[in-house]
This record gives C-alpha cells, sequence and structure tokens, in this order.
C-alpha cells in the first residue's frame, strides 16, 4: 500500500474546516485524525461548525469541541438548522455555504460522506464539494443503523492514544446519546479497527476517508 508523506503534509497545515451535520459528527467521523493533526502541527487553525442543534446540544456540541480541540487555535460555530429537514433547507443553508466560501480557504475540508444515508449528511457533502472546489476534501464516515458504511480509499493511522482519547471523548462529552442503541464505545471501537485491518495500521486501527480528488506534486 502506497503511503503518502503524511507527516510532511501536516507540519505544512495552516487551516482545517471541520463540517458536521449534528453535534457529535465530526467527533465520531474525524476525531481521532484531528488529534493526530494537532499533535503534529499545534500551530494548526480549526475551524468546527456544526450545523444543527438543540439548546442542550448546543451546550454539549460547545463543550465538546472545545475539550477535543484542547489549545489550539479555533473559531466554533453551531448553528440551529432544523435536523433532518437539511434538504427543504438547502437555500438557507446554501447561503451560509457562500459566506463560509467567501471568508475561509482551509487546507483541508473534513464533511460527511456523499454517499451516506442521512440526507442531512448528503446537503452538507454536495454544498463542500460546490464551495471548497480546489481544496483538499476528505468525507468521514457515520455509522449508523442504515448500515451505509463503504470502502474508503484514504486512510489515517491511529494510535492507541489517540483512539483512547477519542473514545473516551465520545462517551464522556454527549450524555443526551448515551441511550441510543448505536451509540457505544464498542461502535466506534469496532469502526476504528475495522479500517485498521484494511490499511494495515501498525496499531491495528484507522479512521477510513473518501478522497475523491488528490493532486500528487
Amino acid at each position: 500500500m502506497l503511503k503518502l508523506g503524511v507527516d510532511a503534509i501536516t507540519s505544512s497545515l495552516s487551516r482545517v474546516l471541520c463540517l458536521g451535520a449534528h453535534c457529535d459528527d465530526i467527533e465520531i467521523g474525524c476525531g481521532g485524525t484531528v488529534l493526530k493533526l494537532l499533535e503534529a502541527n499545534p500551530s494548526v487553525h480549526v475551524d468546527w461548525i456544526v450545523f444543527s442543534s438543540t439548546p442542550e446540544r448546543a451546550a454539549e456540541a460547545e463543550g465538546s469541541a472545545r475539550a477535543l480541540l484542547g489549545d489550539a487555535s479555533a473559531n466554533v460555530v453551531v448553528k440551529d438548522f432544523k435536523e433532518r429537514y437539511f434538504p427543504y433547507l438547502g437555500g438557507e443553508i446554501k447561503e451560509y455555504f457562500d459566506e463560509l466560501g467567501a471568508t475561509l480557504s482551509p487546507d483541508v475540508v473534513f464533511t460527511h460522506s456523499a454517499a451516506d444515508s442521512h440526507q442531512d449528511h448528503r446537503v452538507l457533502s454536495e454544498l463542500a464539494w460546490n464551495t471548497f472546489r480546489n481544496h483538499l476534501i476528505l468525507e468521514y464516515e457515520i455509522t449508523k443503523y442504515d448500515g451505509d458504511l463503504g470502502r474508503p480509499n484514504a486512510f489515517v493511522h491511529l494510535e492507541d492514544a489517540h483512539c483512547e482519547r477519542k473514545l473516551s471523548h465520545l462517551m464522556e462529552a454527549f450524555p443526551s446519546q448515551r441511550s441510543k442503541h448505536w451509540f457505544s464505545r464498542d461502535t466506534f471501537s469496532s469502526t476504528l479497527r475495522l479500517r485498521g485491518i484494511e490499511s494495515g495500521s501498525p496499531s491495528g486501527h484507522a479512521e477510513g476517508f473518501y478522497c475523491r480528488k488528490l493532486v500528487l506534486a
């Protein structure tokens, strides 16, 4: 398996944009990768945007992002677009993306997979590609009831410490989600292990992404 110079890439990053439809999506999809990026380059600035929330979950989202990002330079935004209605709020969400495109030029954009079964996730993925057309976009995955996991073509190997921090953080940061049958340490750990097997990770764990377009310089 070809391995690109990830360490060199991360050391040159200056700005990362993380997009999540719901309050725990970013942490589930790419939390370990964000931790690894910040470890490799603490000077990276992170724009962290959550698009839907309730008052209770907004507090969770804000607290979670701040705790995960630690001392990193970050701008955390929690919007209140109505959950499950993103396809019908497309005009409003598109206008917000236009604002982002006019003010941000991230080196990497993390967003949902375009093949995700959740309608809100697909809208964000589509608009990310419409807006950030000359940027590296990595689409993350969310394990769920729909069974829509695919075959990622890009992987980030995680050390045991990254995995443990991600898993512990998810369990601590989102008490409102603990009653859901899928929201468990085992669920998230299993996904990390599966992607670790597929990518030959030395630790046995990885996060998987879909990369539609990549320029090798």
